[in-house]
């Protein structure tokens, strides 16, 4: 089993900056990709960034320039960066990774709980 735990939301002022983090525990041979994902009132579930395990990401344009995501394979954590935060960032931030149970098992995915972030304006 692996868990993933998030930290570091929180409420901040728009413009202002946050660091998520999404740390990774269990038993399990190797994490793969792991992204971070958001979802605000009353919108669907949208994908903020991921990175794969040798550190390509990818962006959803409304982030680009502003967040940055990382993650320090020692420490099985991802990070996302946020700076320049605006009201329309303010969501449920959950992150998610693509794991191996084994060597020579099949890829399975796991969530973390999520952590809140509100961008006042």
């Amino acid at each position: 089993q692996v868990q993933l735990v998030e930290s570091g939301g929180g409420l901040v002022q728009a413009g202002g900056s946050l660091r998520l983090s999404c740390a990774a525990s269990g038993n399990f041979y190797s994490i793969d990709t792991m992204r971070w994902y958001r979802q605000a009132p009353g919108k669907e579930r949208e994908l903020v960034a991921d990175i794969t395990s040798g550190g390509a990401t990818n962006y959803a344009d409304s982030v680009k320039g502003r967040f940055t995501i990382s993650r320090d394979n020692a420490k099985n954590t991802m990070y996302l960066q946020m700076n320049s935060l605006k009201p329309e960032d303010t969501a449920w931030y959950s992150c998610n990774a693509d794991y191996y149970p084994g060597r020579t098992a099949r890829s399975l995915e796991v969530w973390g709980q999520g952590t809140r972030v509100t961008v006042s304006s």
